[in-house]
């Protein structure tokens, strides 16, 4: 298995992109904790991990909290040893925000999906370099590379902000041997309150998406498991992007 004995937190692991990226951790061998606002979805995906034979507890995580984020480090380490993989994937969406120029919207978002990741890796960081290295996978979006029509500028910040911020830790950090790497998703199927108009939908698979169709929150899964693992031993500060080729056109 290739996460075996290593112990990691899955952030936003409650549901979604989360949720599959710590069941498939934990099927590879990890102990996980999954870490999120949701106690009760959050709380059911550790059960369920645990019930299939896996290792998983559960820790409430506002992750703009950063007194919140220092207990859930201290407590992973205190419940299994060691902290070795961080995976920041909790993050605000920005798509179809009403008003687009809301200033109370920015600040939202930078909050959630920068902060939060810097926050994140402050005290995975402080923690990997007292055994030796570690892997922190940033979840970004192709967001952090191009415009987007309908979605609040504040979230391509946000998300160029997890890119630059992945490059900069790997650079400070590589020499303790911690790697970190941001994962770049596409169009994904929409959660919940966040519904794409259809004819919306039907223009971004047919124009926009080489290959006819949205991803699955199973392959943003798979590609993140290969930047936690051995696997990519030598892979620091860069993007894996997985779009279906949309950042291609």
């Amino acid at each position: 298995m290739r996460l075996e004995g290593k112990v990691g937190i899955v952030t936003g692991g409650a549901r979604g992109m989360g949720e599959a990226e710590a069941r498939l951790f934990a099927s590879e061998g990890a102990k996980v904790v999954v870490a999120d606002l949701l106690d009760v979805e959050g709380q059911a995906v550790a059960d369920a991990i645990n019930d299939a034979g896996g290792e998983a507890v559960f820790s409430h995580l506002n992750v703009t909290d950063e007194k919140n984020w220092e207990a859930v480090v201290s407590d992973a380490v205190s419940r299994f040893g060691r902290l070795d993989i961080l995976v920041n994937n909790a993050g605000m969406d920005g798509v179809h925000e009403p008003h687009l120029l809301d200033t109370d919207a920015w600040d939202a978002v930078m909050d959630v999906n920068a902060k939060g990741v810097f926050l994140g890796m402050k005290y995975a960081i402080l923690e990997m370099r007292k055994t030796g290295g570690g892997s922190i996978i940033n979840i970004s979006s192709i967001s952090g590379f191009v415009g987007m029509e309908q979605t609040h500028m504040g979230y391509n910040a946000s998300k160029g902000a997890v890119r630059i911020m992945s490059k900069s830790a790997a650079v400070q950090n590589g020499r303790k041997g911690i790697r970190v790497n941001s994962v770049h998703p596409g169009i994904m199927p929409p959660m919940s309150g966040t519904i794409r108009p259809p004819e919306r939908h039907e223009y971004l698979v047919t124009e926009k998406i080489p290959m006819g169709r949205v991803g699955e929150v199973e392959e943003v899964a798979a590609a993140v498991l290969f930047l936690a693992s051995d696997d990519a031993s030598y892979i620091t500060g860069t993007e894996l992007v997985v779009d279906g080729g949309y950042l291609a056109i």
